[in-house]
């Protein structure tokens, strides 16, 4: 309360600000009704030369898809559409930063970054290390697009070609009980206290596994206090669907040693710390299962499966979190954000993340608009964050062994007790020596 006393204002004016908080939504209102409803896309045709309608849920399929032409032509369908909404996209995306910019204003905060990070208390230095960890770091994943350019053999790789499987047809079939089993072993590392609760969580109806009617889609895990978590599925008897229940039971076990060790004001803890938990055991399964393959397919599979993580979940997220900075820092120094700066912004950057292996084809400089997370402003670095600091666990626990798991499960038990970066520094191997402290990512 202290903390946020220089930015807590008097009750007429926290009385105005709370009657102009529906107006703030109407910029994540209008993208969500525009993207989710009334934006269609056209028809493409399939591997089997049928048409079939464009949607968000297939796009992913399109671009997995092992026939080039089907992957391009998705590829350039969704992103011609978005041009055509072009001036509309940038008018909702530049109200939701004005707003950012306005709050920060009437809060007193220096920018609108500095606002978003205060309520977890972390050091703008913190966001501003990841960026700058991953720039240093780029040349590992313009080799990965070199490699994935020869695998493909193409002569050029294009941005459409990122999702395309690096490997022949490989089935992984695995059902649920041997995806329990696997997952069950994998976790060996954490020690028996661990796997114990694991297994209780398995035979005493924590998880919903399979898709229904009136069901959401995705996988979640909540809970209340005083109960143990509760973890949704639509589960698939496929190797995706397997690194989900390890994922979903790292968030269900972190809220179970959360309120099993906290009294209820501090066993909630943060979004920051939350994908620390799921990530950890992900990065576990793979090692377990990587040690485990004889088959070089199956290696090769997984091995490609992981690399596309990284790219993902921590390239990729920071690409989205520094393209949000320069957003804000542009608009806070009273530069007008239109389509094309928006568009110029967001295309450099992709030539910078992926290299010179990569043609980057100027449809990409529309996949800004087609971002919900850039309506909840500067959320996006935590994802790279949690991968990162749950792989750093995870080499921990692996090389250490017990005074790791003790460290880790130590974070598990923290809940929400102290702010996130205490927590994640209390954790961390300690080192004799180990000079100035200081947060990082």
């Amino acid at each position: 309360m202290l903390r946020r006393k220089p930015h807590t204002l008097s009750k007429s004016e926290e009385s105005l600000l709370a009657q102009v908080g529906n107006l703030s939504q109407a910029p994540t209102t209008i993208f969500g009704m525009l993207n989710n409803a009334d934006m269609k896309f056209p028809k493409v045709k399939n591997e089997k030369g049928e048409e079939v309608e464009l949607t968000h849920g297939r796009y992913i399929q399109f671009l997995e898809s092992r026939d080039r032409g089907v992957r391009e032509a998705a590829f350039k369908a969704v992103y011609d559409t978005y041009g055509k909404w072009r001036n509309t996209l940038a008018a909702t995306l530049n109200a939701n930063v004005t707003k950012n910019l306005f709050y920060a204003h009437a809060r007193h905060y220096p920018s609108a970054l500095e606002m978003s990070l205060f309520g977890d208390n972390i050091p703008v230095s913190v966001y501003d290390n990841l960026i700058s960890t991953i720039h240093e770091h780029l040349p590992l994943m313009h080799r990965y697009m070199a490699l994935r350019k020869k695998l493909l053999k193409v002569d050029e790789l294009h941005m459409y070609d990122l999702f395309a499987p690096l490997v022949d047809e490989f089935d992984m079939d695995i059902g649920y009980e041997e995806a329990k089993k696997t997952v069950y072993d994998s976790l060996k590392p954490l020690g028996e206290d661990y796997r114990k609760v694991l297994q209780e969580g398995f035979d005493k109806g924590w998880i919903d596994v399979y898709e229904n009617e009136g069901k959401r889609s995705g996988a979640y895990s909540w809970g209340a206090y005083g109960t143990h978590p509760y973890v949704l599925l639509n589960h698939k008897d496929n190797l995706n669907s397997m690194f989900t229940l390890a994922h979903e039971m790292g968030h269900a076990l972190h809220s179970y040693y959360s309120d099993e060790s906290n009294e209820y004001r501090d066993a909630q803890y943060t979004i920051f710390l939350a994908e620390v938990a799921s990530t950890l055991n992900e990065a576990l399964l793979m090692d377990y299962l990587l040690d485990k393959s004889k088959d070089p397919k199956e290696k090769m599979y997984l091995l490609t499966y992981y690399a596309d993580q990284f790219r993902t979940t921590v390239f990729r997220q920071t690409m989205f979190a520094e393209f949000e900075k320069i957003v804000h820092a542009k608009a806070e120094s009273g530069e007008s954000l239109t389509p094309e700066e928006l568009s110029a912004i967001y295309y450099d950057l992709n030539v910078k993340y992926y290299g010179a292996d990569m043609v980057v084809d100027k449809d990409i400089e529309m996949e800004w608009a087609r971002i919900p997370h850039f309506y909840t402003s500067f959320y996006v670095y935590k994802y790279a964050t949690g991968f990162s600091a749950a792989t750093s666990f995870a080499k921990q626990i692996l090389s250490e062994g017990q005074p790791a798991v003790d460290r880790y499960l130590g974070f598990l038990k923290s809940g929400g007790n102290d702010y996130s970066i205490n927590i994640l520094k209390k954790s961390r191997r300690r080192h004799v020596d180990a000079g100035p402290d200081r947060a990082s990512a």
